[in-house]
């Protein structure tokens, strides 16, 4: 047995044990550490949004009048239809069907890869009507934390094209909850800024 980052290790398996109740978790102990940071710094970007929101409502309500709903709608959908795909290619992985989990993860990278087509395009729409970053602090936000998730969203794609590759079971667990992530915080993006008035 050898240890690697404090870590014991026995052959090629990782023996997570030392984690505490981080290893009843699927995937690497380490992605629920990630996860957790993540969540709390969109969590602190929508706790200044709704802070900005209050300071300001009729401004706030007017710039996100402005807003594709139907493009936030879709892409709500494209993620949620991605994080089914995630979530299947993972039971195909711990069935043993390499090449269904392989498939089900390119189609979920596949519409996360729709998900940025389309956001690239309402951004380029709010752009080209003179809404950016510096136009109002309802458009400042806007484009910070969304972009910040698209962010996400290709960093997740680079994941799960990773681990279609290197394709153990704890790869695709650590992967998907990466991904399940990703949805999470779209889900609660998409209604602060498309929908709650």
């Amino acid at each position: 047995m050898s240890v690697v980052y404090g870590v014991p290790q026995q052959g090629n398996a990782v023996q997570t044990s030392g984690w505490g109740p981080l290893s009843a978790l699927p995937g690497n102990p380490l992605i629920w550490v990630l996860i957790a940071s993540e969540l709390a710094v969109f969590g602190l970007a929508l706790a200044g949004y709704a802070g900005a929101r209050a300071k300001n409502p009729a401004g706030f309500a007017a710039d996100q009048d402005q807003l594709n709903r139907l493009a936030g709608t879709i892409n709500t959908a494209v993620l949620l239809s991605s994080g089914l795909l995630a979530a299947l290619a993972n039971e195909a992985r711990l069935a043993g069907n390499l090449t269904k989990a392989r498939w089900n993860l390119a189609g979920a990278a596949a519409l996360g890869c729709v998900f940025l087509v389309v956001k690239f395009f309402e951004f380029a729409r709010e752009i080209a009507a003179g809404n950016d970053i510096d136009s109002s602090p309802f458009f400042t936000l806007y484009f910070l934390v969304t972009g910040f998730h698209a962010l996400h969203v290709l960093l997740g794609i680079g994941i799960l094209a990773v681990v279609a590759f290197f394709d153990s079971a704890e790869n695709i667990e650590t992967a998907t909850a990466f991904w399940h992530m990703v949805d999470l915080i779209w889900m609660v993006v998409f209604p602060c800024f498309y929908l709650l008035r």
